[in-house]
């Protein structure tokens, strides 16, 4: 599992937001992924998405590598940010975007 766990680091330390999902930005598979693409795509961020679902390791891989059980899961400049409903109550606060904006992380959408 060594390689997974590598994989990840890499993802997460080379991109600056990461969202490890259920499906992909263009067609999430999942209710919960699907809620988070639409947040990132409305503040208007750049960001990886990684389908969890194309590899069976991969997606046990991410919740060891977090301790977090589900996906998704947001990444940015190499935190866990944390998943569904941590993002949506960020975002609804208005802290998601304070958070992004603080990391560097440009931000276009309505924020």
């Amino acid at each position: 599992m060594s390689g997974i766990h590598e994989f990840i680091d890499n993802e997460v330390k080379t991109n600056d937001v990461v969202l490890f999902m259920k499906g992909t930005p263009q067609f999430p598979q999942c209710g919960f992924s699907g809620q988070v693409v639409q947040i990132l795509d409305y503040i208007g961020v750049d960001y990886k998405g990684v389908n969890v679902l194309a590899d069976a390791d991969l997606r046990q891989g991410i919740k060891d590598y977090a301790s977090w059980p589900t996906i998704p899961q947001l990444y940015v400049k190499g935190e866990f940010v944390g998943g569904c409903d941590i993002v949506r109550e960020m975002f609804q606060a208005g802290e998601l975007q304070t958070l992004l904006q603080e990391q560097g992380v440009t931000v276009r959408g309505a924020a």
